[in-house]
């Protein structure tokens, strides 16, 4: 006979004005381990996030047997202790404070020495995390931090921690609560091949350990310790089933069209593109804080026209590498460093070199202000300012819009940037990259979190800059597929050294 762990049924979840679910049913049993996988906008993370209390059912019932099974062979005389006491959620977002818990993290943060003083150090994040129940650890402090190899981070302060550093944290601080369900929006976005190797084994030890596991990944990527399968599709669930008979072709995936090329030689000739001898050209460049060397003699000479890819392990150095040309790190002026010509310290603002740069990142992602629409978001970008802080300009919005229609973003054009899904609100960062055609294009791990529609969608339009314009870009991604086919040079970090 099953033993449930929970179950969801006939529920109905409502957000703003938007219906989420209605009707769903959701079942785990003990022992079964759960993936999500589903479209961009299915509503996986919802569910997530619906089982975590993070959304209000309004209709039908959610029972919590994994707490009524804790509650009688543990007592609790706590009033306050709740099913939420008992389950970790890993979202795609941190939710870090500075040391006076007064005001969050902001994006250039982690490049200011004296800003990022107040941030805490790993250490003191983990050393605040505390378990629900005063039961036995099944996770100690000393195994959770040596198997997500977390150790030579401790002294390190959060703001500066790289994506793949962020997501191993926020793991362990997950196993440090002793949950007994715990939750992952797309954890292995962001880790680097052997990390993603690493997470896999984990996980299975996570499971292992009486762990009830439900992650929402990519129908390509479960992992081995998952059980069942649960396919979402336009927030309903369309297929629930062993993993041994799931297949990825499962998933609803809308056909990749044609991009309007018309279209896009159009938006590209409204700003036709300056010339410049050397785009990017580093000599002998060194980062270090403290006693740590980040970047160690990087040499790099970047023309116009060319496509390069960024590659290396989760702490190579790519984002700091990549903060001194898009002139976020004050150490650039310490450096041998030209930019568009000039060489940085001669006068030039960092304004100046934003200009020229589109940018995307996941800490751009990360630290983005969410209360402005899609559009307003995407006409920043003719600014470069996190958000749009002036009177809109009809003439740029309607360039705004314009992308958003290229890149099929158009039906989100007057919803907040917090009211869509993670995968689109990338996507409408992306945009914003692209709206005032510059000459230098940095992606960051642009397409973490899209699916596979979305991927191939961007790349298409990606390669067709290149094709159609003079447009340099700096491509970084931890999936050999994700490369867009004009890339054609490629730049190896390891450890702060070109390898």
């Amino acid at each position: 006979m099953n033993t449930p762990v929970l179950s969801l049924q006939n529920i109905t979840v409502r957000n703003v004005e938007q219906t989420i679910f209605k009707d769903l049913n959701f079942h785990i049993n003990k022992g079964e381990h759960w993936a999500l996988v589903g479209e961009s906008g299915s509503g996986k993370s919802a569910l997530l996030q619906t089982i975590s209390g993070k959304f209000n059912v309004s209709g039908g019932e959610i029972h919590h047997y994994y707490y009524e099974d804790f509650v009688k062979e543990h007592p609790i005389n706590d009033a306050y202790f709740t099913h939420h006491k008992l389950v970790a959620m890993v979202s795609g977002k941190h939710s870090f404070r500075n040391l006076s818990n007064t005001t969050d993290f902001y994006y250039q943060q982690r490049f200011n020495s004296s800003d990022s003083e107040d941030s805490p150090t790993v250490a003191a994040y983990l050393a605040g995390i505390h378990p629900a129940n005063d039961t036995q650890a099944v996770w100690t402090y000393e195994q959770t931090v040596e198997k997500l190899n977390v150790g030579p981070l401790l002294n390190k302060q959060l703001i500066k921690l790289s994506n793949g550093e962020t997501k191993r944290l926020l793991i362990t601080a997950a196993l440090l609560k002793q949950p007994k369900v715990l939750l992952l929006d797309n954890p292995l976005t962001g880790l680097d091949v052997q990390s993603r190797a690493n997470f896999n084994i984990i996980l299975s030890e996570i499971a292992a350990s009486g762990i009830t596991v439900v992650i929402a990944t990519s129908p390509n990527e479960i992992p081995d310790a998952i059980t069942h399968v649960a396919v979402l599709h336009e927030g309903r669930i369309i297929e629930s089933l062993p993993k041994a008979d799931f297949k990825p072709g499962m998933v609803k995936i809308a056909e990749t069209k044609n991009i309007d090329q018309d279209e896009l030689n159009s938006l590209l000739a409204l700003t036709p593109q300056s010339r410049f001898d050397e785009m990017v050209a580093m000599r002998d460049v060194t980062i270090k804080y403290g006693d740590k060397t980040i970047l160690n003699k990087v040499n790099w000479n970047i023309k116009q026209g060319q496509h390069w890819a960024l590659l290396g392990p989760n702490g190579a150095g790519k984002s700091t590498l990549l903060s001194l040309i898009n002139g976020d790190n004050p150490q650039a002026y310490a450096n041998d460093i030209v930019l568009f010509d000039r060489k940085r310290g001669t006068g030039e603002s960092i304004w100046d070199i934003k200009s020229k740069i589109g940018f995307v990142s996941p800490e751009l992602h990360q630290y983005f202000p969410t209360d402005n629409s899609c559009l307003q978001v995407i006409e920043s970008g003719f600014y470069d300012t996190l958000g749009l802080f002036r009177p809109s300009s009809p003439q740029k919005a309607e360039i705004a819009l314009r992308w958003m229609k290229l890149l099929e973003l158009e039906a989100y054009a007057r919803k907040p940037l917090k009211n869509i899904s993670a995968s689109a609100q990338r996507l409408v960062l992306l945009a914003r990259a692209l709206v005032k055609n510059p000459p230098l294009l940095i992606f960051d791990e642009p397409c973490q979190g899209l699916d596979a529609h979305q991927q191939q969608h961007f790349k298409h339009i990606v390669d067709a800059i290149c094709q159609s314009n003079n447009a340099t870009l700096i491509y970084v991604t931890h999936y050999q597929h994700e490369i867009p086919e004009s890339v054609s040079l490629v730049l190896r970090l390891d450890k702060g050294l070109v390898v």
